[in-house]
């Protein structure tokens, strides 16, 4: 296991370090969340290819993992385009001055690929364990992660489609998935963590994968997702009635009552 995070960790090192210098030569620290999902995608294909056995197990890990950052990364790049760069690394970048270069370097890009090691866990867990033949959690684990595929996909999918057609700054996306659920993708995200956890979780010290997903969660809802957005839109009136009559993460019918859960 060593090993194979030593291996992984240089090589998204030099993956980091190209984004950066890609970075600074077009003045865009915010393709970082572009390479997000691809860093992922690499990290699974030198694991898969590392082990000395493969199984249907870790090629499906290799597949979901390589979809899920493939379709992400697409999804962040044709959104860029055209915008320049995200107003929250144009902002930091206006808060760090002269220091902008050395501190994106390691606040940004490698604070990401040291983010990014530690969430793979379950990627290079599977493809360092012997092979176990259960496939019930392998099937289960699928299903759970095409559930968070989809919310993900189809939540990132009305909200652009949402940003084209709205004709005031402060009409709110209330219909589609988003009724349920004010962070619809984002829920998606986790759910698809914890797909990968149920198909690793048969293997040797496979429970220990449990701890990507908790943390994924624990990002997502404390850190860098629900809070930011919430707080970009505390003035917002309309958001604040959507709030209160709906759910902040897991998908649930619409209340009337102002009870946040």
């Amino acid at each position: 296991m060593g090993e194979l995070y030593a291996i992984n960790g240089l090589v998204i090192f030099i993956y980091m370090v190209a984004l950066f210098l890609i970075a600074q030569k077009i003045k865009d620290n915010s393709i970082v969340d572009i390479g997000w999902g691809m860093g992922f995608v690499i990290i699974a294909i030198v694991s898969y290819f590392s082990a000395e056995e493969t199984s249907l197990r870790q090629l499906f890990v290799l597949l979901l993992v390589g979809i899920w950052g493939v379709r992400l990364a697409l999804h962040l790049y044709i959104r860029s385009i055209g915008r320049g760069e995200d107003f929250r690394y144009a902002n930091f970048r206006k808060q760090w001055g002269e220091k902008a270069t050395i501190i994106a370097f390691f606040r940004v890009f490698m604070m990401q690929g040291a983010i990014m090691l530690l969430l793979a866990y379950p990627i290079l867990r599977v493809n360092v364990a012997n092979e176990n033949t259960e496939t019930l959690f392998l099937a289960l684990g699928i299903i759970i992660w095409m559930i968070g595929f989809f919310f993900q996909a189809v939540g990132d999918y009305q909200l652009e489609r949402f940003k084209k057609q709205k004709k005031q700054k402060e009409e709110i996306l209330d219909t589609g998935l988003w009724k349920f659920s004010r962070h619809p993708n984002y829920f998606g995200e986790a759910t698809m963590w914890w797909g990968i956890f149920i198909i690793v979780l048969p293997v040797e010290l496979g429970w220990t994968a449990a701890f990507s997903a908790l943390f994924i969660n624990f990002l997502l809802l404390k850190v860098s997702g629900v809070p930011f957005l919430d707080k970009r839109y505390k003035d917002n009136r309309e958001y604040q009635r959507y709030k209160e009559r709906t759910n902040r993460f897991i998908p649930w019918l619409p209340k009337n009552s102002g009870i946040d859960s």
